[in-house]
């Protein structure tokens, strides 16, 4: 019976670039900007690596259909390259296809590469898409990213009994305490903070979501490279090892939409993954056993819901949770610890990737000690792509050897 690839592989280095407005770079300049960065940590040559994977959304903008971009970016010496696309969990779509390779022994070391654009797409916000376009227009010719997140809010207020002014004040909270840890972070995008004030004054976007409550449009870059426990023992023998504790994926299947066992208070891929996840780590009790989460905070509303949809806030009990300071970067399970999509910035192929980087850091301790979680026990990536009523969702969890 499948085990999954606990402990079968490791992280041997990570790069990332500064996410922002990048509008003098190309895809190619932020891929080698990355890849700089994730050679030099892993200590290897470019002629070690075996294989490539690519995450990227929008073909039509920076890298076009294929593997071939990457390799010309690189000058990857005539290795294998896969192109894969997710909506916005293409990045660790991209990890995934890396970590199994080394897993299943196939290769013995693997590039997971991220890239976006999105500054070039010529939107002030997400580019028309298939799920944000076409599946948004039959459900409703006005619908909108925001405006379908924002729903999670008057379902969760509904089904738990809390009034909308304490979600309002929850929210406000998670988007405050994400300006608070980007500030500390020089690759963040968003690296002011604010005040609660500032964020309950700023304009709606839709309610009760406000213009502080919704993720920047951003480019960037992020990579790993992985290999098997053996090999990166050999290569590092002086450093503690990151490993892969588990990856798990779940995809809807339309049952939101199309069955009454959807409330629309939460994201049931999430749930699905998280479960899946838990089993392979091993996980009992992932409210003590986590010690930071990485979570798809495109809105404020989805990062407090994903808290309970993870099993770390009990039902109903998140509100709480995040007004006591729990998620606070201080807190027993930080949260967003660099910024989150809302500070760090959403590069939709490199966000994935960009949360793994963050847990691998703090789990090596290599931040200042103003930036490090208390306590990282294990961390958890939680990459989501699409809309709350169809959607796929990437989970993945390190830990040290």
């Amino acid at each position: 019976m499948a085990d999954g690839i606990r402990d079968k592989v490791a992280i041997l280095g990570m790069g990332c670039t500064v996410f922002g407005e990048r509008w003098e770079d190309d895809s190619a300049d932020l891929l080698l900007e990355a890849f700089l960065e994730c050679l030099e940590d892993a200590g290897i040559e470019k002629k070690d690596i075996n294989a490539a994977w690519i995450g990227n959304h929008i073909d039509e903008i920076g890298i076009g259909k294929g593997g071939c971009y990457l390799a010309n970016a690189l000058h990857l010496p005539f290795i294998p390259v896969t192109r894969v696309e997710n909506f916005c969990a293409s990045g660790t779509e991209a990890f995934r296809g890396a970590c199994y390779a080394v897993a299943s022994g196939a290769y013995d070391i693997v590039l997971a590469a991220g890239v976006e654009k999105l500054k070039d797409v010529g939107y002030g916000g997400l580019p028309d898409s298939p799920i944000f376009g076409q599946l948004a227009r039959l459900l409703s010719p006005n619908a909108t990213a925001p405006g379908m997140f924002a729903q999670l809010a008057t379902a969760y207020s509904a089904k738990h009994g809390i009034p909308m002014d304490k979600i309002k004040e929850a929210i406000t909270h998670i988007s405050w305490k994400s300006h608070q840890n980007g500030a500390k972070n020089p690759k963040a995008h968003l690296r002011k903070e604010i005040s609660t004030f500032q964020i309950c004054e700023s304009p709606f976007v839709a309610y009760p979501l406000g213009l502080f409550d919704c993720c920047g449009v951003s480019d960037g870059s992020a990579m790993a490279i992985v290999t098997t426990p053996e090999i990166a023992r050999k290569l590092k023998p002086s450093q503690e090892l990151v490993m892969v504790k588990a990856l798990q994926i779940s995809v809807s299947s339309g049952e939101e939409l199309l069955s009454n066992r959807w409330d629309g208070s939460s994201l049931m891929t999430t749930q699905h993954a998280a479960e899946k996840a838990y089993a392979e780590a091993g996980i009992k009790n992932p409210r003590e056993e986590i010690g930071m989460i990485e979570v798809h905070d495109c809105f404020s509303i989805t990062e407090m819901v994903t808290m309970e949809d993870l099993q770390i806030s009990p039902p109903g009990k998140a509100p709480d949770d995040i007004l006591n300071g729990f998620y606070d970067l201080d807190g027993p399970v930080a949260c967003q610890p660099d910024g989150g999509l809302k500070c760090f910035g959403h590069p939709i192929g490199a966000s994935g990737l960009r949360m793994i980087y963050e847990l691998y850091n703090q789990l090596l301790r290599r931040w200042p000690e103003d930036r490090l979680v208390k306590d990282p026990k294990m961390g958890l990536s939680h990459n989501l792509g699409g809309v709350p009523s169809q959607n796929v969702c990437s989970i993945c969890i390190l830990g040290k050897e």
